[in-house]
């Protein structure tokens, strides 16, 4: 082992190595205890009290891409603010590969290996009994079962840099397999592109868990105030503000049973005592007759005071926001089709908070959002000639709507449903018309949705499992058997497309990211298609370029066809609600 914690002979090492930016290195590290660097069947350990400076001189004057095994090396890297550059995260690409969300560094290598899941070892106390691994190397991170030890999945693997070494070799082992399998997906090169951009993603996601969403604390007080009253002081002051919130509504109600307000029977049969008959009650199903019966407004207004008080009241500002920031936990795949998601509400925060959501002083929120990107990655994934053609259009649905001779709003409908499986009334004729005036596109999302009735998993473009689920019904009927495979065929028809949307909403995200260090950018918040970046106020004008800018390069590296166009709306602003809707 060496015990030199010069960057520059670590970067001299890598130069032996013929480490140039973009090479292979496996790493692992640990604060206080060292750091493992792995090229090829070569290794270095060196010990180092503070591993992440000694990455981040690397990562600047070498740039290689680093290997690692998951978010226990991505996440103190984003803690200590290394900019890393590229990244190869195996849990992220494994997620890739097999689809799904679960995932664990055992279970990866048991896969690797070819070994049987139900066979995972656990540190459980009946497996101290255990004679799997009798008279074996304790240092060796690998039983004679070719399971891994579970004290070293546990964080055994830390515990010295000769067993960081072994494990970030373990790290790489697995990483030429996955380029193995990656090279068998029907666009290789597109897979391995996709493979990257989502490890960097995740990376990012390190960096949003670590960042934070800057939040006005006076704004959202007064908000959560206005809705639900006053802080209480006990449960049962909870209780009686909560009782006085239903009595509001209930004023309104005519005499009859008791109404529970979060029963959506009760709210039914008390709706209908107003003559208001509705099949569900949802919000947007109410609102047409908020003016016919006040219980109606009163309800809805009910509602939004209701979800602040038991989802993002009090109590939700005391777990989540701390330093003048909402903190929750980053994942760049939500294990269906792979869109980025968080915690803590932080992809769920009703509009009447937006108000508090607020660039700190000095600073501006650059606000992007993609246009109608969904359908535009149709055309891109397609290669429907007239739908690329339509692209061309700021808004795709007019040159759609003149096409088929019909209102933009019945085209937009009838686009929309092809690709979530379900339109009725007059943007059901409209999808004929579809069929016939883009018959690629149309046959495109018809296979996806052939495979997954028939139970197949689905790829996305970039080369995402996407895995359809097994009917574990014990009914076993006709019917319900056409029902599941009904199910099946329009999520299959939306995950290829969503799934596709997703992924070049990452590649636009983390080239604005690495392109924004120039400005002082830093992204906030990542929703569905909608980047939210703080910025210096000086540069904001600067950052609007980059967002721009980014948005081409992202279509170039990522679109099949550059006739593709993609668009965003892109504005400078203080608060997130004085974003246009």
């Amino acid at each position: 082992m060496l015990a030199d914690t010069d960057p520059d002979f670590v970067a001299a090492w890598l130069a032996e190595q013929g480490v140039t930016p973009g090479s292979d290195v496996g790493l692992a590290f640990r604060s206080g205890v060292g750091l493992s660097l792995v090229v090829g069947t070569e290794q270095l350990a060196v010990a180092a009290n503070d591993p992440t400076r000694v990455v981040r001189i690397l990562d600047l004057s070498v740039g290689p891409r680093w290997i690692w095994w998951d978010r226990s090396t991505a996440d103190p890297l984003a803690v200590a603010g290394v900019p890393i550059g590229r990244c190869w995260d195996v849990l992220t690409v494994h997620r890739l590969l097999q689809g799904g969300w679960r995932a664990s560094i055992a279970a990866v290598w048991a896969l690797h290996r070819g070994l049987d899941l139900d066979s995972l070892p656990t540190m459980g106390q009946l497996d101290l009994l255990s004679t799997s691994d009798e008279g074996s190397d304790p240092e060796d991170p690998v039983r004679p079962d070719g399971h891994l030890r579970p004290e070293w999945v546990a964080g055994a693997w830390g515990d010295s840099p000769a067993r960081l070494a072994r494990w970030a070799r373990l790290a790489c082992h697995v990483a030429i397999d996955q380029r193995a399998q990656l090279a068998e997906r029907p666009s290789p090169d597109r897979a391995l592109s996709t493979a990257r951009s989502e490890s960097a993603a995740e990376y990012l996601c390190a960096e949003l868990t670590v960042e934070g969403l800057p939040i006005d604390m006076a704004e959202v007080l007064r908000i959560i105030e206005d809705a639900v009253g006053k802080r209480p002081t006990s449960d049962a002051e909870a209780e009686l503000l909560r009782g006085q919130r239903d009595q509001a509504v209930l004023a309104h109600a005519p005499p009859g049973p008791r109404i529970d307000l979060r029963s959506p029977v009760d709210v039914r049969a008390m709706l209908r005592r107003v003559s208001v008959d509705v099949p569900d009650t949802r919000a947007s199903r109410l609102e047409p007759f908020r003016s016919v019966h006040p219980l109606v407004d009163a309800l809805l207004t009910w509602r939004k005071a209701e979800r602040i008080a038991t989802t993002y009241g009090y109590r939700w500002l005391d777990e989540h926001v701390r330093d003048g920031r909402l903190r929750g936990e980053w994942t760049s795949s939500d294990g269906a089709a792979g869109r980025m998601t968080a915690s803590s509400g932080l992809h769920n925060l009703p509009a009447e908070l937006r108000p508090a959501i607020a660039a700190e002083q000095g600073y501006v929120f650059v606000r992007a959002d993609l246009g109608q990107i969904e359908p535009r990655v149709l055309a891109a994934v397609s290669g429907d000639p007239a739908f690329i053609v339509a692209t061309a259009d700021a808004d795709l649905y007019q040159p759609v709507a003149a096409k088929l001779g019909v209102k933009r709003e019945i085209a937009k409908v009838a686009v929309l449903g092809a690709m979530y499986g379900s339109t009725t009334g007059e943007s059901a004729n409209a999808l004929r018309g579809l069929e016939r005036a883009y018959p690629i596109a149309m046959r495109f999302l018809e296979s996806a949705a052939a495979s997954g009735r028939a139970g197949g998993d689905v790829m996305t473009f970039g080369g995402r499992r996407v895995r359809m689920w097994v009917d574990d019904s014990s009914e076993g009927t006709i019917d319900r058997a056409r029902q599941v495979a009904a199910a099946r065929g329009r999520f299959a028809r939306n995950a290829v497309i969503q799934g596709a949307a997703a992924e070049f909403f990452k590649v636009w995200a983390v080239i604005v990211r690495w392109h924004g260090e120039s400005v002082g950018a830093r992204i906030v918040l990542c929703l569905h298609d909608e980047l939210l970046i703080q910025v210096p106020e000086r540069h904001a004008a600067g950052a609007v370029k980059l967002v721009h800018d980014a948005l081409a390069e992202a279509a170039f590296r990522w679109s099949p066809s550059q006739e593709v166009r993609f668009v965003a709306d892109v504005s400078t602003i203080k608060r997130w609600s004085d974003a246009k809707t």
